[in-house]
């Protein structure tokens, strides 16, 4: 009897695990055969990691953006942090950079929903850069060791410079443990 519970395992394991196995390396081909696109860490001539005087000659040119120049520049008060908001045309309702050490790492375009819509975006990303690395209600990701690019809700479409943006949170997880570990001790003190 033993032996027959043994035997109807071995046959259920092997029509039912391998088939699915097998689907998943067929799966794992035809993606890597497929036509999509690396993602970019550009958009219009707009490039992660160009310095501020290049974003701004960049925004200066590109007919998209109502850039004004240094009025729209702000100095944040994180250390060596810069932030470009402007105004967009058609396409575009805003648009925000982010610099670190004057080198740009975050580009974030607010688009306008009366001219383009959530579903044509996300659908063009899948076509060009494959599906989304991760997928929720409230925002598709699409990342690789350099770039990270999202479609959020309600429309917004973020560039990210994973290597800046991972060294900038490691930086923050020691200083919080820095701080965290200071009110310890004063703590200890009482």
């Amino acid at each position: 009897m033993k032996n027959r519970h043994m035997l109807f395992l071995c046959f259920f394991l092997i029509y039912t695990v391998v088939p699915v196995f097998s689907q998943t390396a067929d799966a794992g081909v035809s993606a890597e055969n497929s036509e999509t696109v690396p993602l970019p860490q550009s958009f219009r001539g707009l490039t992660l990691g160009m310095s501020l005087d290049e974003l701004k000659d960049a925004l200066l040119r590109d007919a998209l953006f109502r850039f004004r120049g240094d009025r729209d520049v702000s100095f944040l008060p994180v250390q060596e942090q810069t932030l470009i908001e402007t105004a967009g045309l058609s396409f575009i309702r805003r648009a925000f950079f982010q610099l670190e050490d004057a080198k740009l790492f975050i580009m974030s375009f607010t688009l306008n929903p009366e001219l383009i819509d959530h579903y044509s975006v996300f659908t063009t990303f899948v076509e060009k850069y494959g599906e989304p690395n991760s997928l929720d209600p409230r925002q598709a990701v699409w990342e690789n060791n350099l770039t990270r690019i999202s479609l959020e809700r309600p429309l917004t479409v973020k560039y990210i410079d994973k290597l800046v943006f991972d060294a900038l949170i490691a930086q923050s997880n020691t200083r919080e443990a820095s701080e965290l570990e200071l009110r310890r001790d004063f703590l200890n003190d009482f």
